[in-house]
């Protein structure tokens, strides 16, 4: 009855944008090769892309045998990559890793830019790597257990997502990923706590569907009901939250206000066999 978009998935992955952006090397003011990096470091805080990656090829063709370059290569890599040239992203994050396979960072770069571009089974052998090396390493435990989740191996995220639990309990990383986990594998009530913060500290659409979702399996239909309300008083026109409040209606039995809200989800998207589900009982 209930699903957690993909998108979720991606939100993660869009606020890593400057994480991945390491301090290129040693602080040395008078050095061209560092004034450069500190000149590409700013313009990523400034979002200009363009003139960072300038000033790393620029800072790389100055001094093309320091060992600082494969971390330059790996923030270029995810420079590129934040100027939807993926391909050059790839490309680059490539060298990085074959120069050195164990800059962990470089492994997790080329597996966030992997997932970007849909090639899944790659970006999991990638972020596999980097656990293999750091088992408690947080991005690639969060990454590769969504993968996983959304292969529907539950084992593996489960023993991903229990690295974050036991590291980083409060941290919003761990809401998403246990939210998502609990709610995909119908363990709704463990997954209320973790969508109730989302919705709290990151109140997207996507959000309030999954935890509508969930209350409405434990047929917690006042709260559910307030749930909705306030998603739809902040995305009214949200397909999930129509979809979810056409189930609640049904189970209140308010069928007129029901297929209305049907309609209204089938109008913003949503697939018309999901819709004929909820009147097939």
């Amino acid at each position: 009855m209930k699903r957690l978009l993909l998108s979720l998935l991606l939100i993660g992955l869009l606020s890593s944008i400057g994480r991945a952006i390491e301090p290129s090397v040693p602080a040395d003011e008078e050095d061209p090769y560092v004034l450069l990096c500190g000149q590409a470091d700013q313009a990523v805080a400034d979002g200009d892309f363009d003139s960072a990656a300038k000033r790393l090829l620029e800072a790389m063709a100055l001094r093309p045998e320091s060992p600082h370059n494969v971390l330059l290569l790996s923030n270029l890599g995810m420079i590129y990559s934040y100027m939807d040239n993926d391909s050059m992203a790839i490309a680059v994050l490539d060298e990085a890793v074959r120069r050195a396979p164990e800059l962990r960072t470089a492994q997790s770069n080329r597996g966030e830019v992997l997932l970007k571009l849909g090639r899944d089974k790659e970006a999991f052998e990638a972020f596999g790597n980097v656990i293999a090396a750091d088992s408690v390493n947080i991005d690639a435990r969060y990454y590769h257990g969504i993968i996983a989740l959304y292969k529907g191996k539950l084992d593996v995220a489960e023993a991903d997502f229990a690295v974050l639990k036991s590291l980083m309990p409060e941290a919003i990383t761990t809401a998403r990923a246990l939210g998502m986990l609990y709610s995909m594998s119908d363990r709704d009530r463990e997954a209320l706590p973790y969508l109730r913060k989302l919705i709290s500290l990151e109140p997207a659409p996507e959000y309030y569907a999954a935890l509508a979702g969930s209350l409405l399996a434990l047929s917690e239909l006042s709260e559910v009901s307030a749930v909705i309300a306030e998603g739809l008083e902040r995305y009214p026109d949200d397909p999930e939250l129509y979809y979810y409040r056409a189930i609640l209606n049904r189970d209140r039995f308010l069928l007129d206000d029901a297929r209305a809200d049907a309609a209204r989800a089938a109008a913003l998207g949503v697939n018309p066999k999901r819709i004929e589900a909820i009147f097939a009982k």
